[in-house]
């Protein structure tokens, strides 16, 4: 199994980016799992609902199954949130692991930048990004001013970014 990130502040582009890089990807045969890391409380149940009310009955997890899919929930209930290696280890095996978040995390990753959302990169502050991937050609001011160094992708190229990640992706 490999992993390779995709960071970026929110409004960047990163959930598009990923919407056309998954496909691009599992084009080539390879099998493509992620993993998101979401600042923000998430629920993928509704009230009323039986999973919700057993699991707000007290339930420390409660697995779904339906003819389509099935999810595991997990309630932390105020634990420390887990690592990303424990949450590899849940995983069914694959070729590539996505990632978006785990800022600290030890694997290479892509930075979705937009000069236009008036934001710094995130690089070098998180560690690890290996390359930015903009709509901001590589040579504009914009664009060389805080990313020297490193590799430049156009973001509307998802086939080179695609082949990009795959190249750089790390063992787990």
């Amino acid at each position: 199994m490999k992993m390779f990130g995709i960071a970026g502040h929110s409004g960047m582009g990163k959930t598009t980016l990923l919407e056309r890089l998954v496909p691009a990807i599992a084009a080539s045969g390879l099998v493509v799992s992620l993993i998101k890391h979401s600042h923000k409380n998430i629920d993928i149940d509704r009230p009323g609902k039986d999973s919700y009310r057993l699991r707000e009955s007290g339930c420390k997890e409660v697995l779904l199954l339906g003819n389509d899919r099935w999810a595991l929930m997990h309630e932390l209930r105020g634990a420390p949130e887990p690592s990303l290696d424990y949450l590899l280890d849940r995983m069914q095996h694959c070729d590539l692991v996505l990632i978006e978040g785990f800022k600290n995390g030890n694997f290479p990753k892509l930075e979705v930048w937009r000069a236009s959302e008036n934001k710094d990169t995130l690089w070098p502050d998180w560690p690890d990004i290996v390359a930015i991937a903009s709509d901001t050609p590589p040579d504009s001011p914009a664009q060389a001013a805080v990313t020297p160094g490193l590799a430049h992708l156009d973001l509307s190229d998802v086939p080179s970014i695609a082949e990009f990640v795959v190249a750089h992706a790390h063992e787990r």
